[in-house]
């Protein structure tokens, strides 16, 4: 019996091993440099700024914000923590913009959103989700910053 049950379990694993694909191509440092796992996917937070509640008029305010805001974008791409940042087209849902941040955690992401002006002047509304994804998505940040001719 022992036998019988051993030869199964045998059978077994080789039937699941077999049934997977390796790549060829795999890379163990970039695995390790990214923190990917067997998938190459690693969390994230996805952040979605929506119209905040602020609705003064102060164009100078909004101005000073706001460059604040792009200033910031800069620094979480220099230190590594945001990956992804964009504006929304026109939208019946007040979304913004949004960003995808490379950071341990939700209230990781809200710390380091707190040190955006727009966001503390309530001119924008962030919503954050833990967000599954590619663990390659930073990678594409070296040749977004070959391709652009004016900085916003």
């Amino acid at each position: 019996m022992k036998v019988t049950l051993t030869l199964a379990m045998l059978i077994l694993q080789f039937i699941s091993v077999m049934g997977q694909t390796s790549n060829p191509k795999y890379d163990s440092d970039l695995v390790r440099k990214l923190g990917a796992d067997d998938y190459g996917m690693k969390m994230y937070v996805f952040v979605i700024l929506k119209t905040g509640n602020n609705k003064t008029t102060d164009e100078e305010f909004i101005k000073r914000c706001f460059t604040g805001h792009l200033e910031n974008i800069g620094r979480m791409v220099e230190a590594k923590q945001l990956v992804v940042a964009g504006p929304f087209g026109k939208n019946d849902n007040d979304f913004r913009g949004l960003f995808i941040l490379d950071v341990g955690s939700v209230d990781d992401a809200k710390k380091i959103l707190e040190t955006d002006p727009a966001i503390s002047a309530g001119l924008l509304l962030p919503e954050l989700y833990p967000w599954y994804g590619s663990a390659a998505l930073p990678e594409y940040l070296e040749v977004s910053d070959k391709i652009w001719k004016i900085k916003p």
